[in-house]
């Protein structure tokens, strides 16, 4: 998979995302400098993954800003302001979104002495190294990752948490990915993630990509794979973890932990060390985002698949509690219980 499927244009006017709304059956790349474009590429899922998110809000606020024409730094903030509102708002429940326009912000207020033209400067080098370190960091997973399963084993995975998602190997997928660079045989089961599926239509496309043997599965065959012991570990992704461990990933994966739980197979939460939510103390302090019905009734279907009018539930995440979770794994190392202890040490 290229490692640009986010990226600024040579001349930063612009942000280019591989659209993972079109894979895996075309694969097309567009240039967006719009702000009401580049808000879209957010909500729509043109460009999705936490990592990748914070990555594409860090360009495009910056993209956003080249084109202002404030010249006083107080009008300057003000607009930035308005934009990075804006760009947040696309999708309430990732975590690295927020974080990196955060970090945006920080920067800016700190250059309130400075000409606009050397703040930018300073902006799209902060937005490049926010890309740079979200590549050693997809490294420093899969490396911790690769420790916790045997060469040959099952996995499951849910969603999508691979290159995709981030800049490089991912975080799910990317001890996936690393082994089989060393020569791993894995056999992992993807469920298709519906009703948007990311497993069917992005993790199996990027693993059978790098060589893997990857079988695609519907969600509700994970039970089964697991009683057969096909799975001997499930990994999976996160957009945003509480305090005590409570991890809100793609709607499913609470029941798949549970399952996991039921059956003993161990089950593995892989995320940036960014993606720690201190101020959320439980999963219950995690706003969830609810989604459009016609993703239920209609997406990927020639004709609806529902009654016309039928009420729809379409939240796109839910919270797998702590304790189904045998550890978590970040960057900076592998996090277990009791999580409030681990994850505060992580932080330190």
């Amino acid at each position: 998979m290229p490692p640009d499927n986010v990226r600024l244009t040579a001349g930063g006017d612009a942000v280019v995302i591989l659209d993972q709304s079109l894979l895996p059956n075309e694969i097309r790349y567009f240039e967006i400098y719009a702000p009401e474009d580049l808000f879209k590429a957010i909500s729509s899922l043109q460009v999705r993954g936490a990592p990748a998110v914070g990555i594409f809000a860090a360009y495009a606020i910056y993209v956003i800003m080249r084109r202002s024409r404030a010249e006083a730094f107080d009008d300057f903030l003000a607009e930035f302001l308005q934009y990075a509102r804006k760009l947040n708002s696309a999708r309430p429940t990732a975590v690295n979104l927020s974080k990196m326009l955060g970090r945006m912000e920080t920067l800016v207020r700190s250059r309130a002495d400075l000409p606009v033209s050397e703040t930018l400067d300073d902006m799209r080098r902060e937005a490049e190294a926010i890309q740079n370190e979200d590549i050693a960091m997809c490294r420093a997973i899969s490396e911790h990752g690769l420790t916790l399963v045997p060469d040959g084993a099952g996995i499951l995975t849910h969603c999508n948490a691979g290159p995709l998602a981030t800049s490089s190997y991912g975080t799910a997928l990317g001890p996936i990915l690393l082994g089989r660079e060393r020569g791993a045989d894995f056999r992992v089961f993807a469920c298709e993630t519906r009703p948007l599926l990311q497993g069917a239509r992005l993790t199996a496309y990027e693993l059978m990509r790098a060589g893997v043997d990857v079988t695609l599965i519907c969600d509700n065959m994970a039970s089964a794979v697991m009683k057969d012991g096909k799975i001997d570990a499930v990994f999976v992704g996160c957009d945003r973890v509480a305090r005590n461990g409570d991890a809100a990933n793609k709607i499913g994966t609470s029941g798949v932990a549970v399952l996991a739980k039921h059956y003993g197979i161990p089950f593995y939460v892989f995320c940036p060390s960014s993606t720690v939510d201190f101020s959320c103390r439980t999963g219950a302090d995690i706003e969830i985002e609810q989604r459009d019905p016609s993703e239920i009734t209609e997406l990927f279907f020639e004709k609806p698949i529902a009654p016309r009018g039928v009420r729809c539930y379409n939240p796109a995440f839910d919270v797998t509690d702590s304790s189904l979770i045998t550890a978590i794994v970040t960057e900076k190392g592998i996090c277990r219980a009791p999580y409030t202890e681990s994850l505060r040490i992580l932080k330190e």
